[in-house]
């Protein structure tokens, strides 16, 4: 497979398609070759210019790749032009990430919610995908012939799966609203793990609530959302802990709204634990990613508590001089907890972080943790 990303001048674009490379290796393909290059705007054609079309076309051919792959979501018009040029089939960064999740989901909601998105992009790319058919036209004044009528069909047949599709999920909204009544009314405090893909929510989440929920060092490791109650003896009661699916750059806004029945457990949540990978060189821009995507599902308002995993995999001299302190985000002061799920470092501050929320039972108050931030000593790097 050969990856293709386009540079637009638009901050913080992946020259080495690293991330890119991840999802389809999590797909389970094979890359051969990487191809960025500059542009400014796309070719309404073929996306990329027919020069570099005709690079890419070489490359393919030069490594035995049999598919071409880009980074940036392709209209249907661009996607059919480049296999025709290519003579290779041609997807995008969305559809690899529909292809993850529907590898990945396990209940009933996340088939569904994989199905409607996947419904959902493929009625994109019905508009003249069937060259195959013929395209006669009748007499005078009219139009017609089986290659419309197929279209017709199709769009018809798609277009009543995804009613279907979104009447099941509704069902499975109502399921869960009543759940959530349920759990108001035990006057339980709900805490939900958010963060981008491959944070290690998942390991976070075992490590607090002695689950065994899935866990693997890959990109959407988890799809479906796993509630387990949480004691803090520090605060003398129960949590709810709910570990959500992980956010990713460009995420398809059809996934956003398939997956809103998922995604609505962090929006009722009283306490988000934002888990970042502390590893990670480019973790400041993946809080920002996972930010947008909180205020697209109207989520942006619920109180945070940072949580820096992966500690065990920081450099010594990079390792906080503090395991509790205070990060600006979005112009407030949030908590931030360093923690390794892996080694359990950090997970007893971590748990009196939690329990200082709960015992007070006013969320908010986690923005604005006892002491003056700017009294703490600093931090190297995180600060």
């Amino acid at each position: 497979m050969v990856l293709v990303g386009v540079d637009f001048g638009h901050p913080h674009f992946d020259h080495g398609l690293e991330e890119l490379g991840l999802l389809a290796e999590t797909a389970g393909f094979r890359v051969t070759e990487r191809v960025t290059c500059k542009r400014r705007a796309p070719d309404p054609a073929l996306f990329v210019g027919s020069g570099k079309a005709d690079e890419i076309k070489a490359l393919a051919l030069g490594t035995g790749a049999t598919e071409v792959l880009f980074d940036q979501a392709l209209s249907p018009a661009q996607q059919r032009n480049l296999e025709r040029h290519l003579g290779l089939a041609v997807n995008d960064r969305t559809l690899l990430i529909l292809q993850i999740f529907a590898q990945r989901a396990r209940s009933h909601e996340g088939k569904l919610q994989v199905e409607l998105a996947r419904l959902q992009y493929l009625s994109t790319r019905l508009v003249r995908r069937w060259s195959h058919l013929e395209r006669q036209s009748g007499g005078i004044g009219m139009r017609g012939g089986p290659g419309e009528t197929q279209i017709e069909l199709d769009r018809r047949m798609i277009g009543d799966a995804i009613k279907r599709t979104k009447e099941r999920l509704e069902k499975v909204k109502k399921q869960r609203a009543t759940q959530r009544r349920q759990r108001e009314r035990r006057d339980a405090f709900n805490i939900s793990l958010v963060g981008y893909t491959n944070a290690g929510k998942s390991s976070l989440f075992n490590a607090l609530v002695k689950a065994r929920a899935y866990a693997a060092d890959q990109l959407f490791a988890t799809l479906d959302t796993t509630t387990r109650q949480l004691y803090l003896g520090e605060a003398g009661r129960s949590v709810s802990l709910s570990d959500t699916v992980g956010f990713i750059r460009d995420l398809p806004h059809g996934l956003v709204d398939a997956f809103a029945a998922t995604l609505q457990e962090a929006a009722d949540a009283d306490l988000l634990l934002h888990v970042v990978d502390a590893s990670n060189p480019g973790h400041p821009e993946q809080i920002a990613e996972v930010m947008r995507v909180l205020h697209d599902i109207g989520a942006a308002q619920v109180p945070q508590l940072l949580v820096f995993n992966k500690l065990d995999a920081i450099d010594p001299e990079r390792q906080p001089q503090r395991l509790r302190d205070h990060m600006d985000v979005e112009g407030l002061s949030v908590t931030r907890v360093f923690v390794s799920a892996l080694t359990g470092q950090g997970l007893p501050e971590l748990r009196q972080a939690l329990a200082d929320v709960v015992a007070q039972d006013r969320p908010a108050e986690t923005f604005s943790d006892a002491g003056d931030p700017s009294q703490e000593p600093p931090l190297g790097e995180f600060n």
